[in-house]
């Protein structure tokens, strides 16, 4: 993905270290709030997680400044979100950007307030290596993944309550879309009980690839439970994608 050079970009983490995040041409059709939707639907939440607005997002803003005769960067974030600084300026393709700390809004951002909501919302306090690219200029347009794994591992496998996927393509191409999204849909109807599927784009990620003996993609493979299996190419097939998860 290449960013236009002049953009409003927008993020929001839950306190685990999720992120979904979106960019904005035209700077005016992209809220947090709409970020909150998003991590509803991701998360199966039961409404969005508006408490998290403002302590929990992070914003950037690149315009043409007419006086320098230059494009400028401001970006800023709050506090919890300060160690996320190289991740974000890795999805904004902002370089090495020095992101500014926002001044701190207790009646807004009270961690002993956020905390009350962790009963009702556990899944945000849970990490599901999820950063999800809210794209398009419509705020309900269908979110599309990034093509991104961590490259250090932090789930223990043998505390994981169900399955643990990873599917491995080449780019992100329109097939690789359509790839995701059929395996998606195949694991929220057929699937019956609780998974992590991580996408990861090998050209990106070689490493990724060869921990996990990959040599063609795409390829879909359960790392837990075990034994590791493994299916490469003709995912259409989905009894034999389904059959490969479940036994």
């Amino acid at each position: 993905m290449v960013l236009p050079e002049i953009f409003k970009g927008i993020a929001l983490f839950t306190p685990g270290g999720d992120l979904v995040y979106c960019y904005d041409r035209r700077k005016q059709l992209h809220w947090h709030s709409h970020l909150c939707v998003a991590l509803q639907e991701l998360l199966h939440l039961p409404e969005p997680p508006h408490f998290l607005i403002p302590g929990y997002t992070a914003t950037v803003d690149r315009w043409f400044c007419a006086n320098e005769k230059q494009v400028k960067t401001l970006a800023e974030l709050y506090p919890p979100l300060k160690r996320y600084q190289p991740l974000l300026n890795a999805v904004f393709e902002v370089e090495d950007l020095l992101w500014q700390t926002a001044d701190w809004i207790e009646e807004a951002c009270n961690p002993i307030i956020l905390e009350t909501y962790r009963a009702e919302f556990p899944q945000l306090w849970e990490n599901h290596d999820l950063i999800v690219c809210l794209s398009g200029d419509r705020p309900q347009e269908p979110l599309t993944g990034l093509l991104w794994t961590p490259t250090n591992e932090t789930e223990t496998p043998e505390t994981h309550q169900g399955y643990i996927l990873r599917l491995f393509v080449a780019g992100n191409s329109a097939t690789t879309k359509q790839t995701l999204q059929t395996i998606h849909q195949l694991l929220e109807q057929e699937l019956q009980h609780p998974y992590t599927l991580k996408l990861v784009d090998i050209s990106k990620h070689p490493e990724e690839a060869e921990i996990h003996q990959v040599s063609a993609t795409p390829s879909l493979v359960r790392v837990w439970p075990k034994p590791v299996r493994r299916i490469v190419g003709e995912l259409e097939d989905l009894p034999r994608v389904l059959q490969l998860i479940t036994t």
